[in-house]
């Protein structure tokens, strides 16, 4: 029985923290196990917002290397490089003429910025490129491009998700055949929303976040920071509305979990306590990752060569999907 297939993009956005591992990175390498699963690295996604050739090239590796050291196994997965497979960008070009401008209108991103420019009384289009305006786009040809069944996505990406069957729908009626697969979105729920420092959501635009890969006393010092109320160390505190205790269960087995669950309902326990637990607990996790983190970081030419091998066998993939594509469009 043939596994389907399940396509992960990955954004080469900087540090990655104990969010991105906990919402996205750790349940998309456990595809793997169900799929034939792929993952590349959006580096010409990062080109709308970023345009310092140095600085992509050092997020390319920061995210390959993490990914690495997460777990992800080059010989058990298709991992490439958006950038490296061209037919990416030939197919994106013919769904061009299938998507409605007024489809765009309505991506989130855009709708974002034309209202701050609305807002700052601005040209509505200040700062747009076309490659922000037409950036669900290029995500169909990415998912389409490899016939992906299931793509994981959280709330933020849906959307865009939703425009990629849309638009997969209108080729495949005007053609009256399915030239190309209709993808399922994967939202895992129970992860997607990490706690952070000041108990938001962790994210880079809250300045609340916990970066992976922080050396041991950065990361203990970090956790310090953590925001708790004031209850002294003599009271009863209650675990489930606790920033610490909410971090605690994303690393902690069931049985730690209820013996410091236990110590919160006992009293006689400060928050530094608690936050020295959580420090334990998570460093512990992490280590291991880290020490893979930095060796892989300072061995480019290792992740070049894995990023070379499976550009190649994915551009052999994707030639022979587009030239199916464009035999049935006519070319």
């Amino acid at each position: 029985m043939n596994k389907g297939i399940s396509l992960t993009g990955i954004k080469p956005t900087g540090t990655p923290h104990i969010g991105n591992y906990f919402g996205a990175i750790k349940p998309a390498i456990k595809l793997t196990k169900d799929y034939d699963a792929r993952y590349f690295i959006a580096d010409y996604h990062a080109l709308n917002s970023t345009k310092d050739p140095k600085k992509i090239k050092k997020m390319t590796y920061e995210v390959a290397a993490t990914w690495l050291a997460c777990g992800l196994e080059p010989d058990k997965a298709l991992v490439y490089k958006q950038s490296q497979v061209a037919e990416t960008f030939e197919l994106s070009t013919i769904l061009l003429a299938f998507t409605a401008k007024g489809l765009m209108n309505r991506a989130h991103a855009y709708k974002a910025l034309v209202q701050k420019n609305s807002d700052l009384k601005r040209d509505i289009d200040d700062g747009v490129n076309m490659g922000l305006f037409t950036y669900p786009v290029l995500m169909a040809a990415d998912i389409l491009l490899f016939d992906s069944d299931v793509v994981p996505v959280g709330k933020d990406q849906a959307q865009h998700l939703e425009m990629t069957i849309d638009i997969a729908q209108s080729l495949n009626h005007i053609y009256n055949k399915d030239i190309l697969t209709i993808p399922k979105p994967l939202i895992r729920k129970k992860t997607q929303n990490v706690t952070g420092l000041d108990g938001r959501k962790m994210s880079k635009s809250y300045n609340n976040t916990i970066p992976l890969f922080l050396p041991p006393k950065k990361l203990r010092k970090l956790i310090m920071k953590i925001v708790t109320n004031s209850q002294s160390i003599e009271e009863v505190k209650s675990p489930d509305d606790c920033n610490v205790f909410k971090l605690y269960k994303l690393f902690a087995s069931e049985q730690q979990q209820e013996k410091l669950r236990e110590k919160y309902l006992a009293g006689g326990m400060g928050w530094g306590h608690a936050k020295q637990e959580l420090f334990e607990i998570m460093n512990e996790t992490v280590e291991p990752m880290r020490e893979k983190y930095n060796i892989l970081i300072e061995n480019k030419k290792y992740i070049d060569d894995i990023l070379e091998t499976g550009s190649n066998k994915a551009r052999e993939i994707a030639a022979k999907k587009m030239e199916y594509i464009k035999k049935n469009l006519g070319f």
